[in-house]
């Protein structure tokens, strides 16, 4: 059978539980189990698709095509996995499909309530990750990390509490619970505050929900006596009781919780053998060289939402990259918003950023607002040959800057930017609307979604990046490059340099001339991992760190 972690946090949210549960799945991959990580949120929509970025930060998609929450990222980057929409769980999507089994008379005229019907969905979408596939003998993975979302006391985590309560109590010993919390320093007093975390301990047993292990977070070193005090308190062996201390890195976590033994108490919660602590070799070679790097890569991130997390596969994609250059990365947000960012009194406070930087990303997004400044500022990088990597939307930025500043195309643009009113004066759409999506009214999971294939054209610059002729990368996009336009665009400069093979849909652009211009409809971020970095962002900072030549 597969065992079960549970991972809940306690007091205040964005504690880290994402980076807790990728962390547990980093310790028991590197003993030589096979695991995999789910995210269960308690909010009701479908998924994060249709969410802004100020919400929920990004919205990361599975090769599948499911749009999920941005820990699923996390997921990945540690350990390598490949997640699907079964690692992802919203009580939207519970309740949804209990209704609709309802509507189909699946529960035979019964009275359709939170216990035992939603509960029973939850622990079914639990448990379906361990089913056993057609012709194997054992489960495909030896752990399986639930993530619940939210935190104790909050009243739409209730039903997913009741579940996993449930499925203790079923499974025994292969099932632990984690419980992540906070112990706050307060300044005034000069002290370290456990209350909270006894409260929040106290909240979870009310819910029949007794914790097997305690991860503290703090801002300051917990000695033994305070780790005493809340085992105490809180029913959990003191060797259970695990402080997480802020970090210079998260990728410093794994290590940190291996050296508290994080990993081997679950092991002995589980009755497993614990055996030797293995070595977490690459993993600290990459640290090395994180720790080690002198000098720093300033790359600026063009984009409308200032916010840290709404780029985060890509600042961490970056930041991947630049460490295997021996670097540390200077990642600096360029707001495009002219109308809502008062620094920027003229374009010259905006170009003087830009001049500022060894690279330029645009990045990816929806709508109209910020593009005339993502347009200038693709323009810049192409007039003065700074390294500039176009992301989904920055791709079409490129399309459109190119059009209008080298075709003489002047209202070039996208017909995503165009209301039914103006759909007159703009001729030259050379991004349009995928064919299939003209019929589609809802937003929700209708975008392109997941992986496609991509052929790259022999000789191109994408190509010597990858190595390979075809390669197969993530996409969420409704509006394409506009193909009758292509041959005007590779006469004049700007070449299709990938295709998918089945649609024709042009999926890469560069400019073989520049120094490092490329545009990807695609999320190449969302396959960058910390043991293996991404090619494009590995080619892109090499280039960045090179001396610019205007």
């Amino acid at each position: 059978m597969s065992k079960y972690i549970f991972v809940t946090g306690g007091v205040v949210s964005s504690l880290g539980k994402g980076i807790i549960s990728a962390s547990i799945g980093k310790l028991l991959q590197t003993r030589g189990y096979k695991i995999t990580i789910q995210k269960f949120d308690p909010y009701i929509n479908i998924d994060p698709g249709t969410l802004n970025p100020y919400e929920h930060g990004e919205c990361y998609v599975t090769a599948d095509g499911m749009e999920t929450d941005l820990d699923l990222g996390h997921y990945e980057r540690f350990t390598g996995i490949q997640t699907t929409r079964y690692n992802s769980q919203t009580t939207g999507r519970i309740y949804q499909a209990v209704i609709d089994k309802e509507r189909r008379g699946d529960y035979l005229g019964h009275t359709i309530q939170v216990v035992p019907h939603i509960t029973d969905e939850i622990k079914r979408r639990i448990q379906q990750l361990s089913l056993v596939p057609k012709g194997k003998t054992t489960p495909p993975f030896d752990f399986i990390i639930t993530e619940i979302g939210g935190t104790i006391g909050d009243i739409e985590s209730a039903p997913f509490l009741e579940a996993i309560r449930q499925l203790k109590w079923e499974l025994g010993k292969d099932a632990v619970f984690v419980h992540l919390t906070y112990v706050p320093y307060l300044k005034a007093a000069g002290e370290l505050k456990t209350k909270p975390t006894q409260h929040s301990v106290k909240e979870l047993q009310s819910a029949g929900i007794q914790p097997d292990i305690l991860i503290l977070r703090t801002e300051r070193h917990l000695d033994d006596h305070l780790r005493s005090k809340v085992a105490g308190f809180c029913n959990v062996d003191l060797e259970c009781v695990i402080q997480s201390e802020d970090l210079p890195s998260i990728y410093e976590v794994p290590v940190n919780m291996q050296k508290q033994g994080l990993d081997a108490a679950i092991l002995r919660k589980m009755g497993i053998p614990v055996g030797e602590t293995p070595s977490l070799g690459p993993w600290n070679h990459f640290l090395e060289l994180r720790r080690s790097a002198k000098d720093i890569v300033r790359i600026g991130l063009v984009g409308k939402y200032n916010l840290q997390d709404a780029y985060k596969s890509i600042s961490e994609s970056l930041s991947h990259a630049a460490t295997y250059h021996h670097r540390t990365i200077q990642l600096t947000f360029i707001n495009s918003d002219f109308s809502e960012n008062a620094e920027f009194s003229d374009n010259s406070d905006f170009i003087h950023l830009l001049q500022s930087q060894d690279g330029i990303v645009i990045c990816p997004g929806f709508g109209h607002r910020g593009i005339e400044g993502k347009i200038l500022a693709a323009q810049y990088a192409r007039e003065h040959n700074i390294p500039c990597f176009g992301i989904c939307l920055g791709m079409q930025i490129m399309v459109i800057e190119f059009a209008r500043n080298v075709l003489n195309m002047k209202d070039a643009t996208s017909h995503e930017f165009v209301t039914d009113s103006q759909a007159k004066a703009a001729t030259n759409y050379v991004i349009d609307l995928m064919e299939e999506q003209k019929n589609i009214s809802q937003m929700g999971g209708t975008m392109r979604l997941g992986a496609y294939d991509c052929e790259l054209v022999e000789g191109s610059r994408v190509a010597s990046i990858y190595g390979e002729n075809l390669i197969r990368e993530r996409h969420r996009h409704r509006y394409e490059f506009n193909n009758a336009f292509l041959k005007t665009f590779e006469e004049n400069g700007m070449m299709g340099s990938g295709k998918n093979p089945d649609a024709d849909f042009v999926e890469i652009v560069e400019i073989p001339k520049h120094r490092w211009y490329i545009g990807t409809q695609f999320h190449p971020e969302y396959q960058s991992t910390v043991l293996q970095p991404h090619p494009l962002f590995m080619d892109f900072i090499k280039t960045s760190l090179t001396s610019r030549t205007v």
